[in-house]
């Protein structure tokens, strides 16, 4: 018997409330803000500082935080992987300090692609959760991992090949550039095929299953939107700033807290104190506080040892000197881009799952 599609099941993370203001609205969101305001995102070529603060520092590095949440402060997770969270740091350090000893823009390039790599693989992660109760065919799981693959990785090909973009990643040049119109060409075709593609297996699949799936379809044509406008649309820092952070940041952390409460729920017995006032019902109101306390602190050792630029918010962290000893920047910039490095590699262990769980 076909299911109704308005009563059919929908594979929500938490609720559709949730998960439609949390994960799935974010890349929306932030696409309708940059619309809404195009004259001040195209004149602007600094980012207002409340804004950056917002932005950059509450969302894109606090995002990074939440990460303790899953391993750190998850007890039995540490006891259960104690040598993967001591090795990882402890790698990612020295190869960081042998990237920069070699060359800082080497060490800011690998780190750009590693993020590059982290972001794409949540957008695949998330459409992977939410295609978790379909039964399909082997044929539309490789198209919809097809999808999401091109509605990342097309626009990072252009934004490689076109030459005219006017942002970076982290720092200029960390991207490595090879302007080619005919390379362009051929992606920008196989891209537009691919979502053809995506499009005409999606209406055969709800035309045969009487059943539509809201959340992966909306999650794939956000990550359409976002990457597409955000870079290649939008040729600025801030649109591509806003689209980026909004879209892959706020996401994350709700997923933490999503996973994390659920299996505090499952075994609260098993769980620390920290766990038990987090996890609570008014307690991601101390989830948020303690990493936006960490992306406070860790920004303010930036800003006051390397970059120097925003002293009125970090005004405490003001009076550290600033560093331009080539071999100290070798020990100290690694350090201070460890929690970052650290949580592009992690990402990849810490949501393996056996197939009976979620």
């Amino acid at each position: 018997m076909k299911k109704n599609l308005k009563t059919a099941q929908q594979p929500w993370l938490r609720s559709a409330l949730a998960d439609g203001l949390f994960i799935l609205l974010p890349p929306f969101f932030s696409l309708l803000l940059v619309i809404l305001f195009t004259q001040q995102f195209k004149v602007s070529a600094v980012m207002p500082v409340q804004y950056w603060i917002v932005l950059v520092v509450f969302i894109d590095v606090a995002h990074v935080y939440s990460t303790l949440y899953r391993t750190y402060f998850n007890r039995e997770k540490l006891h259960k992987q104690r040598t993967l969270l001591i090795t990882i740091p402890m790698a990612c350090y020295f190869a960081g300090v042998l990237l920069y000893s070699v060359n800082g823009l080497l060490f800011w390039r690998v780190l750009a692609y590693l993020a590059v790599y982290h972001f794409i693989r949540q957008q695949y992660g998330f459409m992977r959760l939410y295609s978790r109760m379909e039964q399909t065919t082997k044929f539309s799981r490789w198209v919809d991992r097809l999808a999401i693959y091109s509605a990342t990785v097309y626009p990072l090909l252009f934004w490689h090949f076109d030459g005219t973009r006017n942002f970076n990643w982290f720092v200029e040049g960390d991207f490595i550039s090879y302007p080619s119109a005919v390379l362009t060409h051929i992606f920008t075709w196989l891209y537009l095929l691919i979502i053809a593609a995506y499009l005409l297996k999606e209406g055969l699949q709800i035309r045969r299953s009487q059943h539509v799936n809201i959340p992966r379809n909306l999650l794939i044509a956000g990550t359409f939107l976002s990457w597409y406008f955000g870079i290649i649309y939008f040729n600025g820092d801030m649109a591509f700033t806003t689209l980026n952070v909004i879209s892959h940041g706020i996401p994350y952390m709700a997923l933490i807290w999503f996973f994390e409460q659920d299996d505090y729920r499952k075994q609260p017995g098993r769980k620390n104190k920290l766990s038990k006032v987090t996890f609570s019902r008014y307690g991601v109101w101390l989830f948020i506080l303690v990493i936006i306390f960490f992306a406070y602190v860790e920004e303010g050792l930036w800003d006051g040892l390397v970059w120097k630029e925003h002293s009125g918010v970090f005004s405490f962290f003001s009076s550290l000197p600033l560093i331009n000893d080539a071999t100290f920047l070798a020990l100290l910039i690694p350090l201070l881009a460890l929690p970052q490095s650290t949580h592009y590699v992690l990402d990849g262990f810490i949501w393996r799952r056996r197939k009976q769980q979620r």
